[in-house]
């Protein structure tokens, strides 16, 4: 029997497509805008790193075609499985005896396999496989309606997330949390123990910090001084910070032409402005209007996304779409934040912009997995989701 025989070409799910296509494009000229002195005039004439990214789009499509065939059924038999697999790699990457031509620390972070012309990063896929168990652990649980119910969800987040800490990486293992907590609340929890768990949290946090590594501790710092208005660090701890403000500054409202954006951008020499500072290499180019144009389509690719699981009778399938759209709306919003210094620089990536196989793929494998949910239509005599008698 076909997987896709039950399918429907009216879903939401296109938006998340057209809003995947348009950043991902978007990306690339962005990064080709930081990188080259001068507009390219064929795809071939793209900076090395602008073509390679195109070529990432390409894998991320077949990626998200791949996982939007199978059946709901199919991808939450395979869940358990991904996510085993996921974590087995993590723990790879923290062995000590890996040898260095393998897993090799890039800015003193272990979080990629090398792989020949690509770099494998586990933890952009472990979020996805995440997600999956997840939904397919809740899907007809009434555990988690508990506070101590809530236990094994906790546990089956903390083996992902303190492995990608420990490597260390603190902002992907942040986007596991928001994900189980959309998650938890859709599939019934109690909106009061969900707000202890988050009080409890809150007043935990201060406890880690003589945990945290220097840098990290420095980054909070420099945070801490900027929000005081002071210049301190501008050429130290804040020197990215500052410097990719006065880039996204300097486009004001409409932003600059081609020619300028790419002379302000190469003049300024902002670190990472291929990948983590990729937002104020847009807001250069087209100025705040064109931050709200970029803010809309993250806005449409959630549309998409909710919509359909609004629409989803399935438990899993709407479990995977509120995920996914959590980790989406997260991960962009920190992004954006901590280029405009509202947040500490903790190395993430925006989906689709930055440059990046990994976080390319997994963006794609997203788009994917809700455009396949969305497609297909609920068999008859579906189980209602997450109706509970209290």
């Amino acid at each position: 029997m076909s997987p896709l025989r039950d399918t429907t070409a009216a879903h939401p799910a296109w938006l998340c497509l057209f809003a995947s296509l348009a950043l991902s494009l978007l990306g690339v000229y962005a990064i080709d805008l930081g990188s080259a002195p001068a507009a390219p005039q064929s795809a071939m004439q793209l900076a090395p790193l602008a073509f390679r990214q195109l070529l990432f789009v390409g894998v991320g499509l077949l990626a998200a075609v791949m996982i939007a065939a199978p059946s709901a059924r199919t991808l939450r038999s395979l869940s358990w499985p991904a996510l085993a697999v996921c974590v087995l790699l993590l723990i790879f990457l923290l062995l000590p005896f890996v040898p260095t031509w393998l897993v090799t620390p890039r800015n003193g972070v272990r979080g990629w396999i090398d792989i020949g012309p690509v770099d494998l990063q586990p933890a952009e896929l472990a979020k996805i496989a995440f997600v999956m168990a997840c939904a397919a652990y809740l899907r007809f649980s009434k555990h988690h309606r508990t506070l101590l119910g809530l236990l094994p969800s906790a546990l089956l987040t903390f083996v992902p997330v303190g492995l990608i800490v420990l490597q260390p990486d603190l902002g992907t293992a942040l986007l596991f949390l928001p994900a189980i907590f959309a998650m938890l609340i859709v599939a019934g929890a109690r909106m009061k123990h969900i707000a202890a768990v988050v009080l409890i949290g809150a007043m935990a946090a201060p406890a880690s910090y003589p945990f945290l590594h220097q840098y990290q501790k420095q980054r909070i710092i420099g945070l801490i001084a900027q929000l005081q208005g002071q210049r301190g660090g501008a050429d130290d701890i804040n020197y990215q910070a500052y410097t990719a403000q006065a880039v996204a500054g300097s486009g004001q409202m409409f932003g600059y032409s081609d020619s300028k954006a790419r002379a302000v951008i190469r003049y300024a020499q902002l670190p990472e402005r291929h990948n983590d500072m990729i937002f104020a290499v847009l807001l250069c180019r087209f100025g705040f209007l064109g931050a709200l144009g970029i803010i809309a389509l993250y806005g449409l690719w959630l549309a998409g996304a909710l919509i359909a699981a609004a629409l989803c009778k399935d438990a899993f399938g709407r479990l995977v779409l509120v995920g996914v759209s959590a980790i989406m709306a997260v991960q962009a919003a920190v992004n954006m934040a901590m280029v405009l210094g509202f947040m500490p620089i903790v190395g993430l990536t925006l989906p689709f912009v930055s440059y990046g196989g990994s976080s390319m793929v997994s963006v794609w494998l997203m788009t994917g997995l809700v455009f396949g949910i969305a497609m297909r239509r609920a068999p008859r005599l579906t189980r209602p989701s997450f109706e509970f008698d209290d």
